[in-house]
C-alpha cells in the first residue's frame, strides 16, 4: 500500500482551519491523491468524525465522494471533481460539510480508496452504502486526520 493522501491546507494530525468548519467558510480543504495504484478504475473519498459517537451516537459523515477519475491528483479547496458523486452526508445533504464539533475537539478521518471498478450507486447512497460497494474492489487507501474545536467555528 503505497498510496498516500495529504492537504497542503493541514498537516496530518493538525489542527484543520476554522474556514473549512461548517459555521464558517464549509468549503472542503485541499487535498492531494498521490501514488495511486496501476490498473485503478475510481476513486473514492470519506470524511467522518468517530470521535461523534458519545455526543450524536455514531461516526459522523461529512463527506461522501465516489466515481472521482482515477487520474485526479488534487481536489481544490472548495471543489468537486468533475463526473464524481456526492453521497448523502449525516447533515442530510449531498455536499461536503464540515467540521463542527459539539463538545471538545474531535479528530476528523480523511480517507481515499483507489477502486477496481466504478460504482454504481445513486446520489441517495450513504457511507454505508459506499462501504458495502466497495468491498472486495479496493487496491489501495490512503488516509490522514487532523482536529477541529468548537471555538474554531466561531
Amino acid at each position: 500500500m503505497d498510496m498516500r493522501l495529504r492537504s497542503p491546507a493541514f498537516v496530518d494530525g493538525e489542527s484543520i482551519s476554522g474556514q473549512y468548519g461548517y459555521r464558517r467558510g464549509n468549503v472542503n480543504p485541499p487535498l492531494k491523491i498521490e501514488e495511486v495504484p496501476e490498473g485503478t478504475k475510481s476513486l473514492a473519498l470519506i470524511i467522518d468524525d468517530p470521535d461523534a459517537m458519545e455526543p450524536a451516537g455514531k461516526v459522523w459523515d461529512h463527506w461522501v465522494l465516489w466515481n472521482i477519475d482515477p487520474d485526479t491528483r488534487e481536489i481544490p479547496e472548495g471543489s468537486v471533481p468533475p463526473g464524481a458523486v456526492q453521497g448523502r452526508t449525516d447533515y442530510g445533504e449531498n455536499r461536503y460539510g464540515g467540521p463542527n464539533p459539539p463538545d471538545r475537539e474531535h479528530t476528523y478521518r480523511f480517507r481515499a480508496f483507489a477502486l477496481d471498478q466504478s460504482l454504481d450507486l445513486p446520489s441517495s447512497a450513504v457511507k454505508a452504502d459506499l462501504e458495502k460497494a466497495m468491498n472486495g474492489h479496493v487496491l489501495d487507501q490512503a488516509g490522514m486526520s487532523g482536529t477541529y474545536a468548537p471555538e474554531q467555528g466561531r
